[in-house]
């Protein structure tokens, strides 16, 4: 099926394009990774989300 993208091709692409939100998330869990409990770093998370969706919709 020639022209159609495959999700997880999608999904490595929004990956790819949200490097920043993502060391952003990773940085503000490893800060205290024995620790870590439930929405610790919601705002953080709920950015890099977006990021992911507004990514996912461009392609």
């Amino acid at each position: 099926m020639p022209g159609r993208t495959r999700p997880i091709d999608k999904f490595a692409g929004a990956v790819a394009k949200c490097s920043k939100e993502g060391s952003v998330y990773g940085k503000c869990i490893m800060a205290d990774y024995n620790n870590v409990y439930k929405d610790k770093c919601l705002t953080e998370f709920l950015k890099l989300k977006e990021c992911y969706l507004a990514a996912a919709k461009k392609r």
